[in-house]
């Protein structure tokens, strides 16, 4: 029989991480917040701790941890706040892992050390301002000039690309056709800084206000040809390699926001009278709490599941997909019922609840949107694509 405990060693992950949530980012992230500030103090203590090396080899200057230890840091983190918990997220699943996965020793070499220990950030262009999901569609180019590589276009919503900590982006762009007819894809490191690369200024957003996000405009932008990530034309392959293992972390990332709208009601209905008695001895609110911590542990199991399959190196795709699907649902039912037990402080920002409640709406947008997840979830059933 399956056995979904954490081992000791993910367990004491868990129970350091869960200590640095609730001591170090809890009493300040709502300023953070409220200010859209990056909080770079709490990003170097995850430096420190080691959590952006986690399933890094040592030889790299990683912790020689696996995916699962990063699932479980960002659950724990996410239980407080998703911004410090998507950075982290995003510095490791598409910032570390595609130069892992892809790189040659020499691109290893260089970049891994600094982006295991936390000193820079690495970032995942993909998303362009004409096309989402369908990644396909890429319009950035990239002409191999001589020695070089011209990068011309855009892409949106990439997290962590304007940090002072950003060390480079990962790009997808468009390098030549194939013999079908169809986009050559591939992926070239673009350091940040490069001449070219505009960084445009921060979005203003609903949610996730203490993470990093910008637009991104290459405009000759020349890096070396020796910046190509892995093989020419299988940029596509690659980005959907790391969507697909990003799922899971995102899968965790959601769940942990779920198992934090639970904490929060539970600490609440036991301060919160109405009526000559504790909300929690209400039926109705008992009930919602159940079908809370139901959501969150179902969804849970599923990001186990998939993350065990993946380390076993077994297909997880399909499990990949109903984890993301299953945990941004749990989260968003989650934050829509712990602001309606919270009542009217639910709808303060101050408030925990009104944070995971901004917060979640993205969970079901971003790294694959739920349609996105069904579709695949019908594909792996054997049903036709369209």
């Amino acid at each position: 029989m399956v056995d979904y405990r954490l081992n000791d060693e993910h367990e004491q992950l868990r129970l350091s991480v869960r200590s640095f949530a609730t001591k170090e980012v809890a009493p300040v992230i709502g300023d953070y917040y409220e200010r859209e500030e990056f909080p770079y103090p709490l990003v170097s203590g995850m430096a420190r701790m080691g959590l952006f090396g986690l399933p890094v080899a040592e030889e790299y200057g990683g912790m020689g941890g696996d995916y699962l230890a990063l699932c479980v840091a960002l659950e724990e983190l996410a239980r407080v706040d998703s911004s410090v918990a998507v950075t982290l997220e995003a510095g490791v699943s598409l910032g570390v892992m595609p130069i892992y996965r892809f790189g040659d020793q020499r691109q290893r070499e260089r970049w891994l050390p600094g982006l295991a220990s936390g000193e820079m950030l690495g970032a995942f262009g993909l998303t362009e301002p004409g096309g989402g999901s369908d990644a396909g569609a890429t319009r950035t180019t990239a002409e191999l000039r001589g020695s070089e590589w011209v990068i011309n276009g855009s892409k949106a919503f990439i997290t962590n690309s304007g940090t002072d900590m950003t060390g480079l982006i990962t790009v997808t762009a468009v390098t030549g056709t194939k013999p079908d007819g169809g986009n050559e894809i591939s992926t070239i490191i673009v350091p940040a800084g490069t001449p070219g690369l505009t960084v445009a200024p921060k979005y203003s957003k609903v949610g996730w206000n203490a993470s990093d996000t910008h637009e991104l405009a290459f405009d000759d932008c020349r890096v070396p040809a020796e910046n190509l990530l892995g093989e020419r034309g299988r940029g596509y392959a690659q980005f959907l390699a790391t969507l697909t293992e990003g799922r899971v972390a995102i899968a965790a990332l959601g769940v942990g926001l779920a198992q934090g709208c639970v904490d929060e009601c539970l600490r609440y209905v036991d301060e919160r009278s109405a009526f000559g008695r504790k909300i929690g001895e209400n039926q109705a609110i008992q009930f919602k709490l159940a079908d809370m911590e139901l959501r969150a542990h179902t969804a849970r199991l599923a990001y186990y599941d998939a993350a065990d399959r993946m380390l076993r190196g077994e297909p997880y795709q399909k499990q990949a997909a109903i984890a993301k699907l299953a945990s941004s649902d749990a989260a968003m039912d989650n934050a829509r019922d712990a602001t309606q037990v919270f009542g009217g402080y639910g709808f303060m920002n101050e408030t925990p609840v009104g944070r995971f409640y901004r917060d979640a709406k993205i969970l079901e947008i971003g790294e694959g949107t739920s349609e996105v997840q069904r579709m695949l979830i019908a594909r792996e059933l054997g049903l036709p694509a369209r």
